[in-house]
C-alpha cells in the first residue's frame, strides 16, 4: 500500500509503479467514488479499447435442471 500527500490545492500524485501497471497516461479521465469511509479512483476506459479483454473467459454456467 502506497501513501500519498494531499497538496494545498487538494491534489494527489499517483505513484509511478501504479501509473505504469495500470497504464494511466496524462490527460486520461478517472472516476472518483466515495464508498463507506474510503475513496476509490477508477480509470475510465474507452469501450473500443476494451475489445478482447475477456477473450478466453469461460461462458459455461451451471444451471438447475428445471431451468433451460
Amino acid at each position: 500500500m502506497k501513501a500519498v500527500t494531499v497538496s494545498p490545492k487538494y491534489q494527489i500524485v499517483i505513484p509511478k509503479e501504479i501509473r505504469e501497471s495500470m497504464e494511466i497516461r496524462p490527460g486520461e479521465k478517472l472516476q472518483i467514488i466515495q464508498y463507506l469511509n474510503r475513496i476509490e479512483i477508477i480509470p475510465v476506459r474507452d469501450v473500443k479499447k476494451m475489445r478482447g479483454v475477456l477473450r478466453g473467459i469461460s461462458t459455461d454456467v451451471k444451471r438447475d435442471r428445471d431451468r433451460v
